[in-house]
């Protein structure tokens, strides 16, 4: 039997070429909030290689739960600060979620 071992959230952000340099930095200096919320599990931010302009925001998380409690959290208002003052850097984003299995669980 296969059994869901963690979740993945997915931010895939819209960005124009002439503002990569942005988000990257805005990433480079984020408030690290995240780093301390229970069932975190890890962070990626991921630059595409192919020409396209989405970046993927990946993070981990020990269960949905844990991922709403974030989201709903002050944490995360203050970590997304830059966003709320400065305004997005990209033109739109979709959030995609999966969960990762483990197939040698039984």
């Amino acid at each position: 039997m296969n059994k869901t071992m963690s979740i993945i959230i997915i931010n895939a952000i819209t960005v124009p070429k002439e503002r990569a340099a942005e988000l990257e930095k805005r990433f480079a200096s984020r408030a690290g909030e995240v780093d301390e919320q229970s069932g975190f599990l890890g962070f990626k931010l991921l630059r595409p290689m192919d020409g396209r302009d989405v970046y993927h925001v990946m993070t981990e998380w020990a269960s949905p739960e844990d991922f709403q409690k974030w989201m709903s959290s002050p944490a995360f208002q203050h970590g997304h600060k830059a966003t709320n003052e400065q305004g997005p850097v990209g033109t739109g984003s979709e959030v995609l979620q999966f969960e990762v299995v483990d197939f040698d669980a039984s």
